[in-house]
């Protein structure tokens, strides 16, 4: 299920961001101060093109999931996960495919989108296969520098389906 960010959650989003295994997995990958991460928030809830959830798992919060480039017909997701948390109940893949899922019924159901977009760094190759269970198609590679090093990074597309 997603849910709205409450105040009470941004602390612990914060934690979850900066978890080693998720900063290795992102675009930008520094240990997240409290300012920084106060600043992204406040310019995340200004930005109508921006939506940010919480994704609960099972009744705990358990990861984020960000959508980009609203309210067009197309839109950029991405997640994140509690590591720590989800990996010591036990629960990581269950929650990893039922945040996938709960992403992707939200981006063609209330969001209306017709199309879902990500980015994932080429060496990902986990999030990569998840990807493509769930129908996204790897539509190109381009290369982004990140930590000062060029990086392959992998473009997926989900569309919405049509019903017959």
């Amino acid at each position: 299920m997603l849910r709205d960010v409450q105040d009470d959650d941004l602390p612990v989003m914060l934690r979850w961001r900066n978890h080693p295994r998720v900063r290795a997995a992102s675009f930008e990958t520094h240990e997240i101060g409290e300012d920084e991460h106060a600043r992204w928030w406040a310019t995340a809830r200004s930005d109508a093109g921006k939506l940010v959830l919480i994704y609960d798992h099972e009744g705990a919060a358990a990861g984020v999931v960000t959508y980009a480039g609203l309210p067009s017909g197309t839109a950029r997701w991405g997640f994140y996960l509690d590591l720590d948390g989800l990996e010591r109940s036990g629960a990581l893949l269950r929650a990893w495919i039922g945040l996938e899922r709960a992403a992707i019924e939200h981006a063609f159901g209330p969001l209306g989108l017709s199309v879902l977009r990500g980015e994932v760094l080429a060496g990902n190759e986990p999030v990569r296969r998840l990807h493509r269970r769930f129908g996204f198609e790897e539509i190109g590679v381009y290369q982004r520098i990140v930590d000062g090093v060029p990086r392959d990074v992998v473009v997926i597309q989900l569309n919405r389906k049509e019903e017959a």
